[in-house]
């Protein structure tokens, strides 16, 4: 089928001739009978000497050996000639002259550069006929353009080449991977048998022939039964070689003379389709009968050829294009995907949909930071290692293909009944994570024009492969194989590595900023946090000193001092709460009352509520505890007839005025001495708020007011501020009471906490306290021991006492909750009905919390 241009000749460029035999370099070369050919270097001339050439030429140029140039030729065509040559040495490419006078014999003549020399080939210029090859090229062009796929513009383009040149048959052949060809595209004669879809072995058109269809695009075979004309001499002056590749005139090797015989070819053209510097295919013509392409045609063919090149290179680049728009398009989709969650495991659905928009796959495998994830047709967790170790072999920083993982390595005959194509994606900088598309083996159907594993045999011109002589179908079933992965899959495969890489590092990047910002940020949370836990202490210390000044019995001072400290801490929990922001000024009065009394119903606010910011909270907090502490024991609470009125107002600058009025209870004499909580009442909002305070000690009750500057107070903001709802707290008399008794079960991972704890038990009338301080110890005891109710702290180091309230939820023993936190937890969420005590509490608020829960 395809054309052969074994020569004789050497070619400049080095080839390859494994697959080959060539003939020795000193057999004579050949030149086909339409044309005379003459090497010319400097002031000799090589003559190529017949009775073809002197008919040619009209005169017998081997009589001029050893004459200059103008006495073999005449001087005025030397002239012309030499205008030529130096524009052909200027180009680097071929002139040719047409209609040129040698003596008295208008002849077309055609030059390239060899060596240091010049190669011209002479022919006749025939009879003058009024023909437009460039304009009928030009035509042809603009239909061959309005192809509307490839495979269109492929038919349209041997088509056209059919009724430019005249051949019974002209055949698109394209080169596969392995050099073997097929024919892609076919316009025959009627009565010629079909070659649309055969394939032809690498070794029917060798790398020589190969190499020399590069070197030269246009090769012409008039007749392959004419008697060519020798070349004599073969070497130059210097004992160079003639190079004859580049020569139109020079005659096919018997060798192709034969193939083409035996397919009934009489004679041949081709041209060369180039593509990136490659030979990606040829432009193949037979014809039934000796055919000669003149010198003028020859030129339109050439340029014809180049066109379809072109035209073939803009359809390639527009699908290039095309691919690598919707690549791009991928990546940004990607990009936008991976910037809102930087795991690539939980997006594999999403990153399949998306690749597979770009490049055609059957399975997909994820394999990131010991994470593996797979789809479709793939390996599994465990055969995936056998994969990458191979993987790891192959080049690093670029995506891998085959289409034949069987052959490249022993243990990947476990993936043959799934996949045989690999497209490998690494997307980290050392060999370790990949991204791998799978293909299916597909049994392919290839139609061979003869059998591609006929041996070797002895024909006529020597040991080498004789051409077919049958050119039935011969179909051989390709198994172990996936479609190919093509060159623009390949790019847009290495586009995704690109991609994820910049994804990959920039969430490094990101994550080690985070880092950097998160300790900066701890380094100042645990100095704010140290400076707070200070101050908190120095608060504590304090008060423990100036409530033990002004207190003389010990259980009064134990009394008073617990409850001042859970005054701080309830202000504390309401801080937490509001993520340390402002908080309510009436929720903090609500609470504060609710801890002497059982209910709101003997305490009126007035006014609209306001927000008082954290670093104020726990003076105002001290202050109402004063109050309602003092209320409880002497004022307006110490009976059931009186009640608290608490007025909330704004005044013109901004700053808050709350004012305290007890209505109804005993008559209030001042105190005769001032004790520490008429200090903090009286003194600790001027001192540290800057803010003003006066208590009037009327027979009618005490009246306090306030002013807090408008600094620390913020307007109610249902977006920003929270109303708390008041902490639970279990208040003496508040249930019925009932004795405690039994075994209780104490969970508290804190030692000292954990006797304070049992030690109030005890007096509470507890029997027994079995202390654990972890989760194990404690469903130990369960199992053991016999529990009458319980007590669990929420957090026990790294663990939480969840476990333990099952247990005791499922044998139905009563328990109640301890918690430092000042939000939710997981125990408190899953048992919101249970009784909750906040840390730090006090002895009667754990033993009241356990009557009620043991009552229930």
């Amino acid at each position: 089928m395809a054309e052969n241009p074994d020569s004789n000749m050497p070619v400049e460029e080095p080839v390859d001739l494994s697959s080959c035999e060539r003939e020795p370099i000193h057999t004579p070369g050949r030149i086909q009978p339409f044309a005379a050919l003459i090497a010319v270097s400097s002031d000799w001339i090589l003559t190529h000497a017949s009775e073809n050439t002197a008919k040619i030429l009209g005169k017998n140029l081997s009589e001029s050996l050893g004459l200059p140039l103008g006495d073999a030729i005449g001087f005025d065509a030397v002239h012309q000639l030499r205008t030529e040559i130096q524009l052909v040495h200027a180009t680097e490419g071929v002139a040719r002259v047409f209609g040129m006078k040698f003596g008295d014999r208008v002849l077309n003549v055609s030059i390239h550069p060899i060596h240091q020399g010049f190669i011209f080939e002479i022919e006749t210029a025939g009879e003058s006929v009024r023909r437009d090859d460039v304009a009928t090229v030009q035509a042809l062009m603009k239909r061959i353009r309005g192809g509307r796929d490839f495979e269109d513009f492929a038919d349209r383009v041997v088509k056209s080449l059919k009724a430019l040149a005249g051949h019974d048959r002209v055949m698109l052949y394209r080169f596969e991977e392995d050099f073997s060809g097929s024919v892609i595209a076919e316009a025959k004669a009627p009565h010629h048998e079909a070659f649309l879809g055969l394939r032809y072995p690498a070794g029917d058109i060798p790398a020589q022939a190969r190499a020399l269809y590069l070197r030269s695009p246009l090769r012409v075979m008039a007749d392959i039964d004419a008697k060519t004309v020798g070349v004599d001499p073969l070497y130059d002056p210097q004992g160079r070689p003639l190079d004859m590749s580049l020569a139109v005139s020079r005659a096919m090797s018997p060798i192709h003379c034969e193939y083409l015989r035996n397919m009934g070819v009489r004679s041949s053209m081709s041209l060369s389709i180039i593509r990136g510097g490659k030979l990606w295919g040829l432009l193949a013509c037979h014809h039934d009968s000796p055919k000669n392409i003149d010198f003028k045609m020859r030129t339109a063919l050439e340029l014809f050829g180049e066109l379809v090149t072109y035209e073939m290179s803009q359809r390639e680049d527009e699908a290039e294009r095309s691919a690598v728009d919707r690549a791009q398009g991928v990546h940004d989709r990607l990009m936008a995907q991976l910037a809102s969650n930087s795991d690539i495991m939980s997006l594999v659905d999403q990153f399949a949909n998306e690749v597979s928009t770009v490049i055609d796959f059957d399975g997909i495998a994820i394999y990131s930071d010991g994470e593996f994830a797979a789809r479709g047709s793939a390996p599994t967790r465990d055969e995936f290692p056998i994969l990458a170790k191979f993987l790891n072999r192959t080049i690093p920083n670029r995506a891998y293909a085959t289409d034949f993982i069987d052959g490249l390595f022993p243990s990947a005959d476990i993936f043959e009944n799934r996949f045989a194509g690999v497209l490998a994606i690494p997307i980290s900088r050392t060999p370790r994570d990949y991204i791998v598309l799978f293909r299916k083996e597909v049994a392919q159907s290839v139609n061979w024009a003869g059998d591609p594993s006929k041996p070797v045999i002895v024909g006529k011109h020597g040991s080498r492969l004789t051409p077919r002589t049958s050119f039935a179908l011969w179909k051989e079933m390709v198994r172990g194989k996936s479609r190919p992965w093509s060159r623009i899959e390949l790019r847009t495969a290495e586009s995704l590595r690109v991609t994820l890489l910049e994804v990959l590092l920039k969430v490094s990047d990101d994550a080690m900023a985070l880092r950097k910002r998160t300790e900066e940020r701890q380094e100042l949370l645990v100095a704010e946090l140290n400076h707070r836990v200070r101050n908190i202490l120095n608060l504590i210390q304090s008060l423990t000193m100036q409530t033990a000044g002004h207190v003389a019995d010990t259980h009064e001072f134990t009394d008073v001092l617990s409850r001042r400290i859970a005054a701080l801490a309830r202000a504390h929990d309401q801080i937490t709460r509001t993520d340390w922001g402002p908080t309510s000024i009436r929720d903090l009065v609500r609470i504060e009352f609710r801890a002497y009394m059982t209910s709101e119903d003997r305490l009126t606010i007035i006014g609209d509520d306001v927000a008082l910011e954290p670093q104020a909270l726990s003076t105002l907090a001290l202050v109402v505890h004063e109050l309602v502490t003092n209320a409880a024991k002497y004022g307006a609470l110490t009976d059931r007839s009186g009640h608290v009125e608490v007025t909330f107002a704004r005044d013109h600058v901004g700053a808050f005025e709350m004012t305290w009025r007890e209505i109804g209870g005993p008559p209030v004499q001042a105190p005769r001495r001032r004790g520490f909580g008429t200090t903090v009442v009286e003194r600790s909002i001027p001192f540290e708020l800057g803010g003003t305070a006066r208590v009037d000690y009327k027979s009618s009750g005490v009246v306090a007011h306030f002013m807090i500057p408008q600094p620390f107070i913020r307007d109610i903001d249902v977006s920003n501020v929270q109303n708390i709802e008041t902490a639970q707290i279990i208040q003496m008399g508040s249930r019925k009471k009932a004795p405690l008794k039994g075994t209780v079960l104490l969970v508290e991972d804190n030692m000292i906490i954990a006797m304070d704890a049992a030690d109030h038990l005890y007096e509470g009338g507890v029997e027994r306290v079995i202390t654990c301080s972890t989760v194990s110890d404690a469903l130990h005891r369960l199992e053991k021991e016999t529990i009458t109710a319980a007590m669990l702290d929420v957090s026990l180091g790294t663990a939480t006492s969840l476990p333990v309230a099952r247990v005791l939820e499922e044998r139905g023993i009563p328990f109640i909750i301890a918690s430092g936190y000042g939000g939710e937890t997981e125990v408190t969420k899953s048992y919101p009905d249970v009784i909750l005590v906040r840390k730090p509490y006090s002895p009667e608020q754990i033993i009241e919390a356990l009557r009620s829960a043991m009552s229930q």
